[in-house]
């Protein structure tokens, strides 16, 4: 059985214009770091339903590109995209929709059978038109019976029509529909798991985000296991959400397990489960560093908490505790996916990552192993740019 290594690229809706991953390049290139990324894993381009930066995903050109000719050009991240496409076989760029920020709109989206239709309409439609290989669906949470069953019921819309596309303009193949899904059990336990394990090819746990600002004491942010001796540092666990996931009908080889290229800071406090105050203003959000920026000072120690299977980093002398993965975490995260039989790994987001042999991208892969290498798709001939029809060769 082959693995997925799943990395996520946060564009234009989250950082503005210009692109966090991306450089532009007259190759279509990625800088040293990102290209490396792009030779083995499946990337998951961040955006709603509709373009809300169209400037950064189809219109800034880049230094060399013409405006002359007929038709409707791409540039922007959409061009740099199909570029890497092409020189990474194996590389598939799925369009996710949604996210912690945008997902307010799925309810009213998924709540009859036209407002489902016109919902995958448009998803396919922005698939096809960019040159991408799937449609992840980022819905963060359903609440209550009804919205799980319409979510069900959406995830089979955007099936069918994946599925319809294929079958008229790309030969019969097949697309791929995944979906980022919850750690937490007030938010999993609503879901039809085992309905949508039916449907989708990917079911990608995010297993972060367990401690942070909201936390009621300093804990671990992507422990692999609970600590019942300091159970204020482990409020959720990735080993108990694999089990209900599994327990509820998901199939372990279309669980992909997500690990953070980010970590989560607490200020003001002695320690591991203690009280905190503030968390401070972190590089991308309250709290929230970069892996390759960690740890934020030489004074700072690296503590290994066994049971839960955590690092975290301590300074003393500031009194900031801050939990974050480490190539030795991701090991013993991947042991776990291949002693589980789970379908592979992702990461929240490739920007965060070190190069190297710090990479926690680069070590998730090679200890992987056996990686999806299957192609991704080149023909849109239904797209409405001319250069991703030609597969940029004009």
């Amino acid at each position: 059985m082959t693995a997925v290594l799943i990395a996520w690229l946060v564009f234009s809706l989250l950082t503005g214009i210009h692109a966090r991953s991306l450089t532009a390049h007259k190759d279509s290139l990625l800088e040293t770091r990102d290209e490396k990324v792009s030779e083995y894993v499946n990337a998951v381009y961040f955006t709603n339903c509709y373009s809300v930066d169209s400037y950064a995903d189809v219109q800034k050109p880049l230094d060399d590109d013409s405006r002359t000719g007929s038709g409707s050009t791409a540039y922007g991240c959409v061009e740099q995209i199909y570029g890497l496409k092409k020189k990474h076989r194996q590389m598939k760029v799925l369009l996710s929709i949604g996210g912690w920020t945008l997902s307010t709109n799925f309810p009213a989206a998924a709540s009859t059978t036209a407002t489902r239709k016109r919902f995958a309409s448009s998803a396919v439609d922005i698939m096809k038109d960019w040159g991408f290989d799937g449609i992840d669906v980022d819905w963060e949470y359903p609440t209550g019976n009804a919205q799980a069953s319409d979510m069900l019921l959406l995830l089979k819309a955007v099936r069918e029509e994946l599925d319809a596309y294929a079958d008229k303009s790309a030969s019969g193949h097949h697309f791929e529909l995944s979906i980022a899904a919850p750690a937490g059990p007030e938010h999993y336990s609503v879901l039809r798991l085992a309905d949508i394990g039916n449907v989708v090819d990917h079911i990608n746990l995010m297993g972060y985000d367990y401690a942070g600002v909201l936390s009621n004491a300093t804990g671990h942010a992507a422990n692999l296991y609970a600590n019942d001796g300091i159970p204020g540092s482990t409020p959720f666990s990735t080993d108990t959400a694999i089990r209900a996931y599994l327990a509820a009908g998901v199939p372990a080889s279309k669980i992909v397990l997500g690990m953070p290229l980010y970590g989560k800071s607490f200020q003001n406090t002695d320690g591991l489960g203690g009280a905190f105050n503030g968390v401070g203003q972190g590089r991308w959000g309250e709290g929230v560093w970069d892996y390759k920026d960690l740890p934020r000072s030489a004074s700072a120690k690296m503590y290994y908490d066994t049971k839960a299977q955590g690092f975290y980093s301590y300074d003393s002398s500031t009194r900031e505790l801050i939990s974050f993965d480490t190539p030795e975490v991701v090991m013993q995260k991947v042991a776990y996916i291949k002693k589980s039989g789970l379908g592979g790994s992702m990461f929240w987001e490739a920007s965060g990552d070190r190069s190297g042999a710090c990479s926690l991208i680069g070590t998730s892969k090679d200890a992987l192993q056996l990686i999806d290498k299957s192609q991704n798709w080149l023909d849109y001939p239904a797209s409405r740019y001319r250069n991703i029809v030609s597969g940029l060769t004009d």
